[in-house]
Parts: C-alpha cells; structure tokens; sequence
C-alpha cells in the first residue's frame, strides 16, 4: 500500500479512470469493467475495489438524476435486490478465499452469452421477480469479487427489447444504487484505509470529466451504435476479468515501470 500516489502509477490510473468516465457516460456502465483490472494490476484488487465505489458515487449523480423518470423501477428493483444481498458474498470470497476459480467461470459464461446475443440469440423466457433477482445475485457476488456487476445485468436486458433510453437509465439508476450500498458493505469490512479513500478522491475529477465527455457524445449515438458499444464493452470487459489477463497487466505494468 505504500506510495498510492506515486507519479507514474497515478497517470496510469488516471487516464484508466478517464476512459471509464466516458463509457460510463456513454453506455450507463463500464466504471469497473475498464478500471477494476488495472486498478488491480497497479495496486491491488481491494484496493481496487474501493477506488470504483468511491469514484462511482457523488460524481455519477449528475449524470443520473436526469434519466431516474425514466427507468422501470419494477425491472431495477429485483435486480438491485438480489446484488444487496449478495454483495457481501463476493466481499467475502474476495477477502478470505481465491477468488480465481469463480472469475473464470463467470468470465467464460459472459463471453458465451456475449457470442450468442451477437448471433442474434433472445432470451425468451419468463421475466419474472425470482429471475430478476437471480440475475441480481450473480451480478452481486461478481461486484463484490472483481467490481463489475454490469455484464449479467447488461447480457439479460439486451436479451430482450428494450430500448437504449431504457436500457441506459436502468442500469445508471442500478449503478448508483448499487455504490451506495457497496459504501456501505466495504465500511463495515473494514477495507476503506485512508490511502485507498485519498487515491479515491485524487481520481474522482477526473472521472467526473470523462462522465460529462460520455454524457454528451451519447446524445450523437443511434440505437445500433449504442448496442454495438454495449457488446464491445461486455467483452473487453470479461476478457480484462479474467485471472491471466490480470496477471498479464502486472507484468506489463511492472516491465514499463
């Protein structure tokens, strides 16, 4: 934990943290897809954790105040209910077991409903609160293990029709939900130390700057571009998730230091 804010690495993690922004802007998600494995990679996988939590609270309500009228509260809510309860599930394998073998497999899982989204694949399936909730349970263990929640959530709701207005303003209202509740499960386990809460705040302007980028390209994007940037992000996002890949960032990370 020594020097969190030493120069080289803090440029690094800032200019991650500024791509995460615009996605985040841009999409609705993506805060942890994109920063969760450098962040890791640079220091280490808690901190990396509370770093997404902190930068993913205050500075994401300007961009979701606007779009709360218009997500369907009766679609967040069982979702946001299963991540809650679950949440502290993931915490817990992250801080008193290997997380490793449960990356992969959700990882792998991701990439094959990715492909077959792609292909043109739709969940036709009931839709039902148990459902939701199950979808919520798996996207909390995932958050509370690697910080991203987004691609369970995201592959379900593409699954089905709905539009990116829609799509976009649940999983903003979702998000911030869920960092208030993750503030909440980190502060009770005891990870937020004053150097992982004074790199959090460094970060923050930067990432509301790119929030406010993301914000205002979205405004240019038609309905297939928002979905194409969708799966592009769901992608990268459990290609970087993934163990190897992780390791792969230390060691370049390491070589360029």
């Amino acid at each position: 934990m020594d020097a969190l804010l030493s120069d080289q690495q803090f440029l690094f993690l800032a200019a991650t943290v500024l791509v995460a922004g615009i996605a985040r802007g841009l999409s609705g998600f993506g805060t942890g897809m994109i920063t969760a494995p450098i962040a890791a990679a640079l220091y280490d996988p808690i901190t990396a954790v509370v770093l997404i939590t902190i930068i993913d609270s205050l500075p994401i309500l300007p961009v979701t105040i606007p779009v709360l009228k218009h997500a369907r509260w009766r679609e967040v809510l069982p979702i946001f209910a299963g991540l809650t309860l679950f949440l502290p599930v993931g915490v817990y394998i992250l801080k008193n077991t290997d997380p490793t073998p449960m990356r992969w497999i959700i990882c792998i899982a991701i990439l094959l409903c990715v492909s077959a989204l792609w292909r043109g694949w739709r969940y036709r399936g009931p839709r039902s609160i148990p459902v939701s909730f199950s979808v919520g349970s798996v996207a909390g263990v995932l958050s509370g293990v690697a910080s991203i929640p987004g691609p369970p959530v995201i592959i379900y709701w593409l699954a089905s029709a709905l539009p990116a207005m829609i799509m976009r303003a649940n999983l903003l209202t979702l998000f911030l939900l869920g960092e208030i509740m993750s503030l909440g499960n980190l502060w009770a386990a005891g990870l937020f130390e004053m150097p992982r809460i004074i790199l959090g705040l460094a970060s923050a302007p930067v990432y509301l700057a790119g929030l406010l980028t993301g914000w205002f390209l979205y405004g240019f994007a038609s309905e297939r571009t928002y979905r194409r940037i969708t799966f592009t992000l769901i992608i990268a996002a459990a290609i970087t998730a993934l163990p190897a890949t992780e390791q792969i960032l230390r060691l370049m990370i390491e070589t360029v230091g």
